[in-house]
């Protein structure tokens, strides 16, 4: 059970119903963890415009899925994984590769450069080094996409806890974590 009440959108009012209108027009229904954050206006707002910033980002939808795979994975959190993990699959990845990149790996030396940066700022907490920023250019990846993925590491942190903090229960179909190999 939630440590917060649920926000419904058919009695939502102002920002808050507007916002809940778009994410039930985005999924056909309004998750839990979007009816918890709608206990605040402005963190509601802050989490969809993020979402929908990235979603037109230079990462694109399916590398963005294994990114939130792969924090989720790192931070026990069980609804995000098994939010991103159905939109992964709806995004194209397949299952085995959304199980790879819980714990940062991928048949791709790129996407896994760029999942295990990732995963270094979640566990050093945003301290990586010149030469982990440096890993990431030598497979390819640009400025603007490591840049990109702090911003959706950060934007991950913020479901992740608000998730775990809140007791949100997961409303879409269970995902195992998994321990780094």
């Amino acid at each position: 059970m939630s440590l917060v009440p649920f926000v419904e959108r058919e009695s939502a009012t102002g920002t808050v119903k507007d916002q809940l209108d778009r994410i039930h027009a985005a999924f056909g229904t309004v998750p839990a963890m979007f009816q918890a954050v709608a206990n605040s206006p402005a963190a509601l707002t802050s989490m969809w415009a993020s979402f929908g910033a990235f979603g037109g980002g230079a990462l694109g939808p399916a590398l963005s899925e294994q990114i939130a795979v792969a924090v989720a994975n790192r931070n026990s959190c069980e609804y995000c994984l098994a939010a991103h993990t159905a939109l992964g699959q709806k995004a194209g990845v397949s299952r085995a590769a959304l199980e790879a990149a819980q714990t940062g790996q991928s048949d791709d030396p790129r996407t896994a450069a760029l999942l295990g940066f990732a995963l270094k700022l979640v566990e050093e907490r945003g301290q990586v080094t010149a030469e982990d920023v440096e890993a990431v250019r030598d497979q390819g990846w640009s400025d603007e996409h490591i840049v990109e993925v702090i911003g959706q590491v950060a934007l991950n942190l913020f479901t992740n806890y608000i998730n775990i903090a809140l007791a949100v229960p997961v409303d879409f179909p269970a995902v195992g974590l998994r321990r780094a190999s």
